[in-house]
Parts: structure tokens; C-alpha cells; sequence
């Protein structure tokens, strides 16, 4: 492997843990650490998620897998989902919490909220 960009490509099942090191390694090493207050991540994360709505923006209902669109659309849409997901991680990070768990407990208190017999599938 010759470059980040590759390894990248090959890694699977990469963990929040992972990603986390990841970007505190990132930070650290560049002095950004200190700009990471969870106001300012917030707010970063807000733009990222403004960007990723104006993919969809002018698209209508979008079909699962997104079957009618380019590569550079995909590749675009991961840039912008991965940005999302790793402001997420940071601000969690640096408030102290682990997303990970929290995620599975939401998950749980949803299942108890939604018990599958009271859920119905039609979405009309």
C-alpha cells in the first residue's frame, strides 16, 4: 500500500474507537485540538449536514442504492456522509461520551418504546 488513501479502501469494520484515535491523532499532531470546543464542533457538524442536504436537494425521492447515480455522485455523497460521521465522533469525543454505547442503548430504549407488535409497516 503506497498511500492512506488505499489503505483506507482496504480497511473493514473499522470500529468508533478506531476512528476516534484517528482524529484526536489528527488534531493533536496539527495543533487543531484546541479549536475543538463542542460549540465549534457543533456548528461544524451543522454545515456538513447543510452540505450533504444540498445533494439531495433538488433529487426528489431517491431510490435505495442510489441505482441512477454517477460514481463521482457516490464518491461525493461518502465525502460528505464521512464528514458528518466524523465531526459526530469528535464532538462526542470531546464531551466525554461513547457514541458507540450510547447508540446501542438508544437502540434498546427504541425497541421498548416500538415494541414490534404495535409497529405497523405501511408507511400511509
Amino acid at each position: 500500500m503506497e498511500n492512506s488513501q488505499e489503505c483506507a479502501r482496504v480497511a473493514k469494520d473499522v470500529s468508533l474507537q478506531e476512528l476516534r484515535d484517528s482524529l484526536s491523532e489528527f488534531a493533536r499532531v496539527r495543533g487543531w485540538d484546541q479549536y475543538h470546543s463542542p460549540r465549534n464542533l457543533l456548528l461544524a457538524l451543522v454545515g456538513e449536514v447543510g452540505e450533504l442536504c444540498v445533494i439531495f436537494q433538488w433529487k426528489g425521492e431517491v431510490a435505495r442504492g442510489l441505482p441512477n447515480w454517477s460514481a463521482d455522485d457516490k464518491e461525493h455523497l461518502e465525502e460528505e456522509l464521512s464528514d458528518v460521521l466524523l465531526y459526530l465522533i469528535q464532538l462526542a469525543d470531546v464531551c466525554g461520551l461513547d457514541l458507540g454505547q450510547a447508540a446501542i442503548s438508544k437502540i434498546v430504549k427504541n425497541a421498548q418504546k416500538y415494541p414490534v407488535g404495535n409497529s405497523t409497516s405501511s408507511s400511509t
